[in-house]
């Protein structure tokens, strides 16, 4: 369906991957993995046509359908929820204009027997084809079951886009690609702004009606479900396994084992070699076996063990002083846009050391509630902080309000204060952030290291509140393993 066939990226001299050839075929749920920062998301926008490869071409059928959902994007104002997902179908009007032009021709025509009328005929037919397949006298109860599958209530459906997140927005657009029905589906982290219903609904969707998909997940349980076959992209190159996730992870083991014991037996026949020569080398009896052995060090292609990403986050909380024993305390709070009800009559108390989650459906007031305790809105009710409460604040955009003509390292040194100047690099590296990292500009890191370094901000004041509006947005699963253990040893936080 799509073939990809020596595809290269360079960026400033340094390949980010090479010579990389596979082909998308129809029902293929492939997930593409690998660590931050080896090429997925490019991969992605090279497939969508986003931007072009350094070398290597992509192609497909003239007629193939290929639709994308990048990490970030916003829909265009003006429109309701509806209208803007009814745009899906816009297409049909240029088929439409398509079908309406080649009927004129043929009726000014008179050169009935001519190659070029029959080519016209041919060409209605397959156009008229192609349109008449697409059912589209159902077109709003289409919009409506997408829109109502992916969370929206029917009240919202004439709500100008405006009036919703980038969360919900994002939804819009997955809307608008799944009711095109395209030929490939490329998804990149779709899951970060959807609920458990909306991502079992989607699931649902992808394994039953979708034709094929490409997708970039950190979702363990929704990778598992929907994919069955996994690209992995590590040191410029890809492996290409016909599995899903859970498969492809013994898979890749055993193929690093292999790999570890050719190289352990290479370098072992490399030092007995130089060892012959540099016994043997002035001795004249034994001067041709030493060139021969001379010649196949030369020769020789020295194996390499695909690299496993071992650094370790050492994600650890500074210490903080001591709140008093009730930091959050609330009566009757409650909070209304005109004359919608947000919630009301929010009362409850968390004590210091108590680990709290807001749970719920998007658009329920969780992140809504937030905004309450940090002051951000005004709202009904009372609502007081106790003593010496100091909040760490991590919003669901906080890694987008970074600024990003910065460095990665200019991020950090421009709120770093007293001795924790003398130890940014450190700090950065601890969160993988390597040698050469820490000189990127903030516009070419991944979601993941967005992520990473926003909250490397948040670190460097020592607090003892924690409120953390989904804090693995984009962060990888091993990342969110290390994240969960230290949330878990601090004293004193809520999550949501």
């Amino acid at each position: 369906m799509v073939s990809c066939d020596g595809l290269c990226v360079e960026f400033s001299g340094s390949i980010l991957f090479e010579n990389i050839s596979f082909v998308i075929n129809d029902k293929d749920r492939i997930a593409l993995m690998g660590k931050n920062g080896a090429g997925k998301s490019t991969l992605l926008k090279i497939l969508a046509g986003a931007r072009q490869p350094t070398r290597g071409v992509i192609s497909a059928p003239k007629d193939s359908v290929i639709a994308y959902l990048p990490q970030h994007l916003m829909t265009e104002d003006g429109r309701t929820v509806f209208d803007e997902t009814a745009m899906a179908f816009s297409h049909l009007h240029d088929i439409e204009a398509k079908i309406a032009d080649i009927n004129k021709q043929l009726e000014e025509r008179t050169d009935y027997d001519s190659d070029d009328y029959y080519k016209l005929i041919e060409e209605l037919s397959a156009v008229s084809e192609k349109y008449y397949a697409i059912d589209i006298t159902n077109y709003e109860e289409d919009v409506e079951k997408v829109l109502l599958g992916l969370g929206f209530m029917r009240e919202d459906f004439q709500r100008q886009t405006t009036e919703f997140s980038g969360g919900w927005r994002m939804r819009i657009e997955l809307a608008k690609i799944l009711l095109r029905k395209p030929d490939v589906i490329l998804l990149d982290e779709p899951t970060n702004h959807l609920d458990m219903e909306s991502i079992m609904w989607l699931e649902d969707f992808l394994i039953n009606n979708a034709k094929a998909v490409v997708l970039i997940s950190h979702d363990r349980s929704f990778v598992d479900r929907v994919t069955n076959r996994t690209i992995e992209i590590t040191m410029g190159r890809i492996y290409d396994y016909k599995v899903n996730y859970s498969h492809y992870l013994e898979l890749r083991r055993e193929r690093r084992e292999q790999q570890q014991r050719a190289y352990e037996e290479q370098q072992k026949a490399i030092a007995e070699t130089k060892e012959f020569i540099e016994r043997f080398k002035g001795t004249y009896s034994k001067t041709n076996q030493v060139q021969s052995r001379v010649k196949t060090l030369e020769k020789m292609e020295i194996l390499e063990v695909d690299e496993i990403d071992t650094s370790a986050l050492k994600l650890k909380f500074p210490p903080s002083p001591r709140s008093g024993n009730f930091p959050v305390n609330l009566d009757s709070v409650g909070k209304t846009y005109g004359e919608k009800n947000i919630f009301s009559n929010a009362s409850f108390t968390i004590h210091r050391g108590d680990k709290v989650a807001f749970v719920g459906r998007n658009g329920e007031g969780k992140s809504t509630l937030v905004k309450c305790i940090m002051k951000e809105i005004e709202h009904d009710g009372k609502l007081a902080l106790g003593h010496n409460v100091q909040i760490g604040y991590f919003a669901q955009n906080q890694a987008s309000l970074l600024d990003e003509t910065l460095t990665v390292f200019q991020t950090i040194d421009d709120v770093a204060v007293g001795d924790i100047r003398s130890k940014i690099r450190d700090l950065l590296g601890a969160f993988m952030f390597g040698r050469d990292d820490v000189d990127k500009k903030v516009k070419v890191l991944s979601g993941g290291e967005r992520t990473r370094l926003a909250m490397v901000k948040l670190l460097l004041e020592p607090v003892n509140l924690l409120i953390l509006d989904e804090p693995t947005n984009h962060l990888d699963m091993r990342t969110k393993d290390i994240l969960k253990q230290a949330l878990v040893s601090f004293t004193c936080f809520k999550s949501l």
